[in-house]
């Protein structure tokens, strides 16, 4: 009876002990439990409480950034680097002069640094180029090395006869050969185109002879000169040969300087005369030209050539044949703008 006692006391006391260990453990689990939620219940308070904070003061500096863009200063010549946006590359199809409107009936732009056709309208078409013919007339006196300083005078041969076109220089005017170049490249003046080829030595047939001969030595096949001033139809070519003579012509630093003249005033025969370009875009901030010639009688419509540098390429410009006065301008600033915007990347035949 004893034996069974202290038996009964024995296991009664391994079942307490046993039961102590487990109440112990239980709430030891619980509390590392509840310790672990509020930790994380912390952090994500303290996290959430640091990005309130931050919010509010990104969103301030970035509405502060958008407003400084918004407002900022419109930039007339941004550089590529202002920029980060790689300039687009566009396939043959997107240079289609018809996607430009064009309203020239013939168009060429040349690359001068590759050779690259950049547009391509009508460019083998042969037609009157009127005095276009003029920058022909300043190379051939050039090339003849003629003093410049020589005074020459406007005669009654000088007189146009053919179209009854007017001139500001009468019969008996005199100035230098060099004035005279200036006037028939700046004005467009053809009493003065066709006194310098009445003075080249041998007369005005041994000057249209030279013509002929300085553009069969250019390849410009095409190509043929009647008369120093473009007055008469028969003076033809294609936009492809004057981009050649363009080329030719801006080796010339006469040439360069006289054609891209805005105005000058000069002093003819006792009294002060003010003349101004033909070409209004000489005057413009936007443009880059390093030469320039307009033209125009009824049967070559309005004509205009230009050597310039445009996206930052030197390029040849001929248009030929617009249709309204100011349409030969319109048609070069809308091959301007497309130039700038295509970047200058399509792939094209040699000239």
């Amino acid at each position: 009876m004893k034996q069974k006692f202290r038996l009964a006391l024995i296991v009664g006391a391994l079942l307490g002990a046993g039961l102590s260990t487990q109440g112990v453990a239980a709430p030891a689990k619980k509390d590392a439990h509840v310790a672990g939620k509020t930790a994380h219940h912390s952090t994500h308070k303290t996290a959430h409480k640091s990005a309130s904070k931050a919010a509010p003061k990104l969103a301030a500096k970035s509405a502060k950034k958008h407003h400084k863009i918004a407002h900022a200063p419109v930039v007339k010549h941004m550089s590529v680097a202002a920029v980060h946006k790689p300039m687009r590359k566009v396939a043959f199809s997107d240079m289609d002069p018809d996607r430009l409107a064009l309203y020239s009936a013939s168009a060429l732009v040349i690359d001068q640094v590759t050779g690259q056709s950049l547009l391509d309208k009508n460019s083998h078409e042969v037609v009157p180029i009127a005095s276009i013919s003029k920058l022909m007339t300043a190379m051939v006196v050039l090339d003849a090395k003629l003093d410049l300083n020589e005074v020459i005078s406007i005669g009654d041969e000088d007189v146009d006869g053919l179209k009854g076109t007017r001139s500001r220089l009468p019969v008996g005017t005199t100035m230098t050969r060099e004035t005279a170049m200036l006037l028939a490249l700046m004005s467009s003046e053809n009493r003065a185109a066709h006194t310098l080829g009445r003075h080249y030595p041998g007369g005005l047939s041994a000057f249209v002879a030279a013509m002929n001969r300085k553009a069969q030595s250019l390849g410009m096949n095409s190509s043929r000169f009647e008369e120093p001033t473009g007055l008469s139809s028969n003076n033809v070519s294609t936009a492809r040969d004057l981009a050649r003579m363009v080329t030719a012509a801006a080796r010339y630093p006469e040439i360069r300087s006289f054609s891209t003249t805005a105005e000058a005033t000069l002093e003819l025969n006792g009294r002060v005369h003010r003349f101004g370009t033909t070409n209004p875009l000489v005057r413009s901030d936007n443009w880059e030209i390093g030469l320039s010639k307009t033209g125009y009688i009824s049967e070559a419509g309005r004509c205009l050539v230009m050597q310039a540098r445009v996206a930052d390429k030197p390029v040849v410009i001929v248009l030929l044949d617009s249709a309204g006065k100011m349409t030969r301008v319109g048609d070069a600033n809308r091959i301007k703008r497309w130039m700038e915007s295509a970047g200058l990347a399509a792939d094209r035949k040699p000239a």
